[in-house]
């Protein structure tokens, strides 16, 4: 009798709840209610069967069921955080307060937070939390953060409600804020995060406030020709990959196949068995459980092991054990290289030639040294606008008479390139002069000599590099064994992006920065990572990467076409407004708080930044003199990163990509459903109707070209290409991108792929 009143009960709600959804959407719930009815006494409760229909009924035609089904989920999420909680699931939220001192004692939350904030404090911002905004996520938005990122005890049980995740990232990332402001920042931060204004990147969104795992998206290591060099960066990328981060690393410092060891010649074995072992890593050690560690290995299109298996490791052709299809590659291209594949003869046939050295011997026969006597490679030097830098040193390479190396047409270097791109989505290009003129802090180094040598997993970011080595080691008078090691530049990505469509069209943009921009810098002095020399580094620069998504979203609310110069000059004047906002904002946290350590010398200081980005204006000549005197908090600032699984998750489109389709089935480990895209109706759908492979990529090469002139680091850039696309037509869009001034470009994605698996904690 009990069990059939709470059928009838449940049954009550749920119709009521339909004819809810009926009047806000303009959607007819009446065969739902109908198949309710009928199959009331089944199985499966009346939210199951709703659920089920529910999802099976969304398409472009009537997308806002997803909301339906949002809401449906919602309400199953609200009764087993009730039941495992202990209160009535009809009060949707339960005492706050009661759920921080049960996860902690759990030892699911850490301690920190009751810590830091008193009971009245903690029932003070429990207030703030807003329900309704639960319903401002569709229904893969909301699947996605509940059964990955809301917190749940060791058994998966549900005892996080949406709200209350984004109140413990607000609370984590202020907690160490001046306590006469920081409830009303914790305010501000839970404000921009609920109203699904922006998202913080994955890895801070699943473990802010844990007592486990770390907040940064991913790392950059630099590889030094030196077997402790290899073996510490598999440790050191063990390490990271156990806490969820993605590891870039590169390799162009690593002696080529055939090259001497200890004046033994022919003994090396070049890059391929180390970047195997560093595969096997990756696979070893997953992330949390939940994924095998992602890595992406780069080497300069000038190593002799490029075409010595590199551009062949995750292809299906050749020798399997020179193969690691587990890993990512990226090329980092010169332009010299560029140039050399547009010079033809008179019959058009191109007759560009490329060398090809082994780093190793490059220093033992040129000699080249830096001020305190270290060896130098070809890698160390990049082309100034005005100073062509590594294109002497090449040069003098190439005419040295005894200096060992291979020697190619250019094209066939690219035709090599681009076979691997069509079929494997990579290698990624990293654009190494560009990225290094456009560095606001190559003083760290001198013009012309290089700072940056590549690009993380999803090759957004661009900061300082340099190798970590091993100064000495000895025994102590504990009979202790101690090594010593110098720290280099271990990079650390720190993200989060901005809802382009929700923030724009509300007149937010200005706000929501200003509070990003201080959650991003307070991630550096919150993270615990494993790897001290990246905390190092972290401190020492204070780069975060301010990013976006939702690109297309916002467009096709705006009324603009892909295809359009209106979409060019668009993304020109919103991506200054951005770059202006965030720069102000690390200014003003600067004043406050002090600016990076770096700061005097850099691009930043000296006001090149500002001149080489053309910023003229009143607003732009105000700010450059306030950075002048008051310095800015972080050396480097935005990145744009590929936003996949947070753009789901805030309801929009991925990253600055526009869409795979107008209706698609979205399908993982754990679920397959239809997806439409945001805001899709008779308006919008004009401007969603041509998809990625239909799009002339000429047109996205020019959006990301005004796009990256404001972006002090790069962007995940996707190509998006048939399968049967001529040669010559691929060679040119990346001649495009690099004339446009791309930085880099990301995956090479061609209709013939299978969905590649990118590394989740870069997708912000």
């Amino acid at each position: 009798m009990t069990s059939q009143m709470q059928v009838t009960k449940e049954l009550e709600d749920m119709i009521k709840m339909l004819d809810d959804a009926s009047k806000k959407y303009g959607i007819d719930t009446t065969s739902v209610k109908q198949q309710m009815l009928e199959r009331s006494d089944s199985s499966h409760s009346p939210r199951q069967h709703a659920l089920l229909y529910t999802l099976n009924q969304i398409s472009m035609d009537q997308p806002d069921w997803t909301f339906l089904s949002a809401k449906l989920f919602l309400n199953e999420l609200y009764e087993k955080a009730a039941s495992n909680r202990g209160y009535n699931a009809e009060q949707k939220y339960g005492d706050f307060y009661h759920l921080v001192e049960t996860l902690t004692n759990y030892g699911i939350y850490s301690t920190s937070l009751l810590e830091h904030y008193s009971k009245e404090e903690i029932n003070h911002l429990s207030e703030e939390i807003a329900a309704e905004r639960d319903e401002l996520f569709n229904y893969i938005g909301l699947f996605l953060l509940a059964d990955r990122y809301i917190a749940k005890d060791y058994e998966g049980n549900i005892f996080e409600l949406p709200q209350e995740r984004f109140m413990i990232i607000a609370m984590t990332l202020m907690r160490n804020e001046q306590k006469n402001n920081r409830l009303n920042l914790v305010k501000e931060a839970y404000w921009a995060l609920s109203n699904l204004y922006m998202t913080v990147a994955t890895p801070t969104l699943s473990n802010a406030g844990k007592s486990f795992g770390q907040l940064s998206s991913c790392f950059i290591d630099t590889v030094d020709d030196s077997l402790d060099s290899i073996y510490l960066n598999n440790w050191d990328t063990a390490r990271l990959s156990k806490d969820g981060g993605g590891v870039g690393i590169y390799y162009g410092k690593v002696r080529a196949l055939g090259s001497d060891i200890k004046k033994f010649k022919g003994n090396s074995s070049g890059v391929i068995p180390w970047i195997r072992l560093i595969n096997d890593t990756a696979v070893s050690v997953d992330q949390l459980g939940q994924r095998q560690g992602a890595v992406a290995v780069y080497l300069d299109i000038f190593h002799r092991d490029v075409m010595s298996g590199f551009l062949d490791l995750k292809t299906n052709n050749g020798d399997e054990r020179r193969k690691a299809h587990d890993i990512f590659t990226g090329l980092s291209i010169p332009d010299l290289f560029m140039q050399k594949l547009q010079e033809v003869d008179e019959s058009g046939r191109s007759i560009g030639e490329w060398h090809t050295f082994c780093p190793h011997q490059v220093k033992q026969y040129m000699g080249w040294k830096d001020e305190n006597g270290q060896a130098l490679g070809l890698e160390d030097f990049y082309d100034e606008e005005d100073e062509k830098y590594f294109t002497q040193k090449y040069m003098e390479a190439v005419n040295h008479p005894l200096l060992p190396r291979k020697t190619y047409r250019a094209m066939d270097i690219m035709a090599r390139v681009m076979v691997s791109q069509l079929e494997t989505g990579t290698p990624y290009m990293f654009y190494r002069d560009e990225v290094n003129r456009q560095n606001p802090n190559k003083h760290v180094r001198g013009n012309g000599r290089t700072s940056i040598f590549c690009s993380n997993l999803c090759t957004e970011i661009a900061q300082n590099m340099s190798a970590t080595t091993i100064e000495r080691e000895y025994e102590n008078e504990a009979g202790e064994i101690v090594i010593i090691r110098k720290p280099g530049d271990f990079v650390v990505c720190n993200l989060s992006s901005i809802h382009l469509a929700n923030a724009v069209r509300d007149g937010v943009l200005e706000r929501v920065i200003a509070i990003q921009m201080r959650m991003l810098d307070n991630v550096i002095d919150l993270n615990t990572i494993a790897v001290r020399q990246a905390a190092v580094t972290n401190r020492k620069y204070r780069a975060v990467g301010l990013g976006t998504f939702g690109w297309h979203h916002l467009l096709a609310l705006e009324g603009i076409y892909w295809e359009s110069n209106e979409a060019v000059e668009y993304a020109d004047k919103l991506y200054e407004d951005i770059a202006y906002f965030t720069i102000q904002a690390s200014m003003k946290l600067a004043k406050e708080k002090g600016a990076y350590s770096a700061f005097q010398g850099s691009e930043w200081e000296t006001g090149a930044y500002f001149k080489r980005k053309r910023y003229r204006s009143v607003r732009w000549q105000a700010l450059q003199k306030e950075v002048s005197r008051y310095g800015v908090r972080n050396g480097w600032m935005m990145a744009v990163a590929p936003n996949s699984s947070t753009a789901k998750i805030g309801g929009s489109t991925d990253g600055i990509d526009p869409i795979y389709a107008v209706e698609y089935a979205e399908e993982k480990k754990n679920f397959k459903f239809k997806v439409t895209p945001p805001d899709l109706n008779h308006h919008t759908y004009a401007y969603y109707r041509r998809v990625r492979h239909e799009l002339d990529q000429h047109w996205s090469i020019k959006q990301n070209a005004a796009r990256q002139r404001h972006i002090d680091q790069g962007i995940s850039f996707n190509l998006y290409v048939r399968h049967d696309i001529k040669a010559k037509e691929l060679l040119n869009l990346h001649l495009k991108a690099w004339e446009e001034g791309l930085k880099t470009t990301y995956y090479v994605r061609s209709t013939s792929q299978t969905e590649i698996d990118a590394c989740e904690a870069c997708h912000s």
